[in-house]
């Protein structure tokens, strides 16, 4: 009695109208656990005690009232209140058995096309390469055990082969090998999922050296090169002044005042043409003959705008030309081009 009363305190499986075989099998399960499955599966009328009834038969017709009273309770208490609402009225717990089989397991057509839909799902599943073998085999399991609720018998067997056809081609040496010295309509699947799993593990394994080894090399690799530019930039640093120009930072043969090199744009030695001075004096030349000019223009455009009459001359300065805007002005006017005035 005591274990009775301790089992009686586990939670009741709850049905909400969803997954009914699952409920189905837990509740048969825990009923049986506490003798009154019986009380369920057989309907047997309890006849009231006779005249005079013996002790035996006031304690069996009392056990009797008792487990049928226990499996209405434990049906009540096992499913939602929704669900409750529509079995409230039942007096017996074979009477709500088969009403909430009847309502959610649906008749023999409805099983079969529920397990016809499973069995397409069963066939049309492959592993993805982002899976692992638990992760796939879970899924097919859980496929058949659906179909097992619905009274369908699926072997394991169907499983294995499943398995095996559906492994992707990293697999195939072990796929080969189990082919060649196994029976595979004798192997269990335990034993093909211990074996696929092994070999996962050392595939695992042996990626996370490559990638341990890799990282190694590749930190060595940035360190030697980090220390030898951090070298070449020391040596750098610690060159002695130059003999030919007095600065650091250079070797005396990378100089650019070296006196026996020679410029290339003005022929000279002594110096490189990045430092030539002629070349810096020619820019500045030509920047003052462009500015110069143009303010010549600029000169001769504003005398001419600021005279109102057609007459005005532009006196030669030494500098510019006689020049007027006037054709008339001229007995003899010879046109020429000229590209400076």
């Amino acid at each position: 009695m005591e274990g009775e009363a301790s089992f009686s305190q586990i939670a009741l499986p709850t049905f909400d109208g969803d997954n009914y075989d699952l409920w189905a099998v837990k509740m048969e399960s825990y009923l049986e656990a506490l003798d009154l499955w019986e009380a369920v599966e057989e309907d047997y009328e309890i006849l009231p005690l006779p005249n005079n009834p013996t002790v035996a038969q006031i304690k069996l017709h009392k056990e009797k009232k008792t487990e049928k009273a226990k499996a209405r309770s434990c049906l009540f208490t096992g499913v939602s209140s929704i669900i409750f609402t529509r079995i409230m009225t039942l007096k017996t717990p074979k009477a709500i058995w088969d009403y909430l089989k009847e309502e959610y397991a649906g008749d023999e057509r409805i099983r079969g096309m529920q397990v016809l839909n499973l069995m397409r799902e069963f066939e049309m599943q492959r592993m993805k390469d982002s899976e692992t073998i638990k992760e796939y085999s879970d899924r097919l399991l859980s496929i058949a055990n659906k179909v097992r609720l619905l009274g369908i018998e699926f072997t394991d067997s169907r499983i294995v082969e499943k398995i095996l056809v559906t492994m992707p081609k990293r697999y195939e040496a072990l796929i080969t090998t189990l082919e060649n010295t196994k029976d595979l309509s004798k192997i269990t699947l335990a034993r093909v999922l211990h074996a696929l799993q092994a070999q996962e593990q050392r595939r695992l394994m042996r990626q996370d050296q490559v990638v341990e080894g890799a990282l190694p090399a590749k930190h060595h690799e940035v360190g030697s090169s980090q220390s030898s530019h951090s070298k070449d930039k020391g040596k750098k640093k610690n060159y002695p002044p130059c003999e030919h120009c007095g600065k650091m930072g250079h070797p005396p043969f990378r100089c650019w005042r070296r006196p026996d090199t020679k410029c290339n744009k003005c022929n000279q030695l002594g110096h490189e043409a990045v430092i030539c001075k002629g070349t810096f004096q020619q820019h500045e030349t030509n920047a003052k003959v462009v500015k110069q000019n143009e303010e010549d223009q600029i000169f001769v455009v504003t005398c001419f705008s600021a005279r109102s009459s057609s007459k005005c001359w532009l006196i030669d300065s030494g500098c510019t030309n006689h020049m007027t805007y006037d054709k008339t002005l001229f007995k003899d006017l010879k046109p020429v081009k000229s590209s400076k005035v």
